[in-house]
């Protein structure tokens, strides 16, 4: 079973900004709006990458039956190179990859085939690049009847990601709303399924770079998958309804209401990291004043698990001062001392409590 796959732009005779879009536009730019100023409060970036990215790396690596849960999350994050499951290496391998996009969008603003590459073998560790061979189909997980054969051959899939990436980094007077673009262009690139493995999860880390590129965010922090997650039967219809029945409408607007909802959930993230924070520098400050630094509140905030190396990194003391650091944390109720194997880690609860809400 094959499906004629449009090259970008389709065809005039399709409109994508119908009036019940066009009202969503409205409603998902307006929380996007919301989401990017209250991330530009937030002191040190890294502290949203490296908590909300990994989150959103959790979410969409699920979205794949790949599950791990908060505490081996965080506990890896703590730990790199010692991943406690295979599950917990592929979501680390996302977080990885999702960086690798956005410090090139960062710093080139723009994406080419080969930052795209890079990001996919990042995600999978392996440099098969596009698909040469043909005889990939997807599948019915339950029935394993074929639902959609993407494009078999070699030369045809480089023409429709050299399109794809022009319409990727477009931006003229006339075009669609970039919201719409990306959802047409999400819908594109699984169509064209250009890779062995890693489709999905490509295609969604593309998304958080698109918004990046075209100023809606200012960092890849949108919890989207966490949408797709509970409304996978959903995800996987509309992309098949286009396909089948071109229901375009249908489409756009899953994406538009994914944009709406997670960027309310996510700005609630952010907004009580804000408030964490400030409560944490508060207490802090009155009651160990010679202990306070932002260089130490950042850290306790960038990494829910942290432990002594962090610490000796970040704030650039010796390991007995960073063990006396924490071990004042821990008596004062800012941290719980926990031991896994030989490690000790130190949790702030409270970052990890809102997270994993």
């Amino acid at each position: 079973m094959s499906f004629h796959l449009e090259p970008l732009p389709l065809p005039a005779s399709i409109e994508l900004e119908t009036p019940a879009v066009l009202r969503q536009l409205a409603r998902s730019h307006r929380h996007l709006a919301e989401l990017k100023g209250a991330a530009a409060t937030i002191p040190n970036e890294a502290i949203l990458i490296d908590t909300l990215a990994l989150q959103e790396a959790k979410d969409s690596s699920a979205i794949e039956n790949i599950i791990t849960t908060e505490d081996e999350l965080f506990r890896t994050d703590s730990a790199p190179g010692g991943y406690g499951s295979l599950a917990a290496k592929e979501v680390h391998r996302y977080g990885a990859a999702l960086k690798v996009g956005f410090e090139r969008v960062r710093q080139q603003g723009f994406l080419r085939l080969e930052d795209v590459l890079a990001v996919q073998a990042t995600l999978e560790q392996n440099r098969a690049g596009l698909r040469k061979l043909p005889g990939t189909v997807l599948k019915n997980a339950e029935t394993g009847a074929v639902v959609y054969e993407p494009p078999q051959d070699a030369v045809r899939i480089e023409q429709l990601m050299d399109n794809f990436i022009t319409w990727l980094n477009r931006s003229e007077p006339g075009d669609p709303d970039p919201l719409v673009q990306m959802a047409v262009l999400h819908w594109q690139f699984e169509s064209i399924h250009p890779f062995y493995d890693g489709n999905g999860r490509t295609g969604r880390i593309l998304n958080l770079l698109h918004l990046v590129m075209h100023g809606l965010l200012d960092l890849p922090v949108l919890y989207l998958s966490r949408h797709i997650v509970r409304n996978k039967a959903d995800y996987y219809r509309g992309l098949q309804g286009v396909r089948e029945h071109g229901a375009w409408e249908a489409w756009v607007l899953y994406i538009l209401r994914a944009v709406e909802e997670t960027a309310k959930e996510t700005l609630t993230q952010v907004t009580g990291i804000r408030q964490l924070m400030q409560e944490t520098k508060q207490r802090l400050r009155s009651q160990h004043p010679k202990l306070y630094s932002q260089e130490l509140l950042n850290n306790l905030f960038r990494h829910p698990y942290t432990k002594v190396e962090f610490i000796e990194h970040d704030l650039g003391v010796s390991r007995p001062t960073a063990m006396k650091y924490l071990d004042t944390l821990h008596t004062a109720g800012f941290v719980k001392k926990t031991k896994r194997g030989r490690t000790n880690f130190y949790i702030n609860e409270p970052l990890f409590a809102l997270l994993g809400r």
